[in-house]
Parts: C-alpha cells; structure tokens; sequence
C-alpha cells in the first residue's frame, strides 16, 4: 500500500530485456535504504526490489505491466516518480494507493494559472474507471485531487513544488501517464454496475 506522495525522483540507469520481462535498474539516494523484496512504487507501479547497491537497485516488469502502463516507454536517464510502501501508523497524507495501475491516460492540456498549473487528461472510457470532481486520482503514483470531471477526463491543479519534485515538470501535451482510480470509488462502480 501507498499513499501517493512521491518521495523522490529516480533516474533509469539501465533496461534489460528478459524475454516477455524487463530489468529497471534506478539510481536514487534510497538505494541504501532498500532490501530486496521490498516494494516500491515506480511512477505509481508496485514493483518487487530484485537486487541492491549502494547507489542504484533494480526492479522486474513482466510483460502485462510493460502493456498496461508506461514502463514500457522508459528510456535510460528518464526521471521515474519513486514512493516506497507506506508504513502502519503513520500519518496517510495522500490517499489508499495499491500501486495496481488501472490504466493509461494521455496528457491533452498544460495551463499555467499565476503560479500554479492545471493538467487536463483523457482516458479510455469503455473501462468505466470514474472520476469526480474532489474525488482523488493518482497520476504516475501521485495522489491527486481532481478540479474537474468529465466522462473520460479530468483535470488536476498541480501546486509549485509537486511541479518541480515529480514528473509534472516534464509532462507535455501528448505524455502517456499512468492511472490508478480510486479503489472506493472503483467498488462502488462495480457494486451498482451488478445491481443493473
């Protein structure tokens, strides 16, 4: 479980194709603090921690995640949104995060407003994945509040420093994020979709 606040950038250091699988080696100052067998979430995918070195660790993506999400885009020396699993008894300060990414969504607007930004999104709506306005949303694994709400879209306020600690700094119209709905919002959705 996360929480959706991403807690550093990493840099892609190496890809390693491995049949259908492949190898992300990070270079990130929590190198040190990790085991393998730890989870940690890459722009919002929870990925298992395969080996360790003092500067770098690295993660396998199997071939559904290379297809579900935008991992399969990286290219070597690419920021990746970093959180490590949430820790019992501490403060929730973004929202329940599983790390199962629903979806991808592509960026279609950047809107700067007097120092903050407002991001616009689509998203493929025939899997009936809702949103609504001041619901939540995690983007890349970043837990997010959405402004506005439409049948595949929405929008979301991006604050300075989420801009300059996250990937937000380098989306543009056309980036392909990944998405992970509400999992409430998605168990309500699914209750009254069996009920019809």
């Amino acid at each position: 479980m996360f929480t959706g606040i991403i807690e550093t950038l990493g840099v892609v250091r190496q890809l390693e194709k491995d049949g259908g699988n492949l190898h992300i080696t990070i270079d990130t100052d929590l190198a040190g603090e990790l085991k393998i067998d730890q989870s940690v979430a890459h722009n919002g995918v929870c990925l298992t921690v395969v080996s360790v070195e003092a500067d770098h660790y690295t993660v396998t993506a199997i071939e559904e995640t290379l297809q579900k999400t935008n991992l399969g885009d990286l290219q070597e020396g690419e920021k990746v949104n970093l959180e490590r699993a949430m820790v019992l008894g501490s403060r929730l300060d973004g929202h329940i995060v599983q790390g199962h990414v629903d979806q991808t969504g592509t960026c279609t607007a950047v809107e700067q407003k007097d120092g903050s930004w407002i991001f616009s999104f689509e998203y493929d709506a025939s899997t009936d994945h809702p949103t609504i306005e001041k619901g939540s949303i995690t983007i890349d694994g970043t837990s997010l509040t959405v402004v506005d709400s439409g049948v595949n879209t929405f929008k979301v306020a991006i604050i300075p420093y989420t801009y300059d600690h996250t990937r937000f700094g380098n989306y543009t119209v056309g980036t392909v994020v990944n998405l992970e709905f509400d999992v409430i919002g998605k168990y309500v959705a699914k209750l009254i979709q069996n009920r019809c």
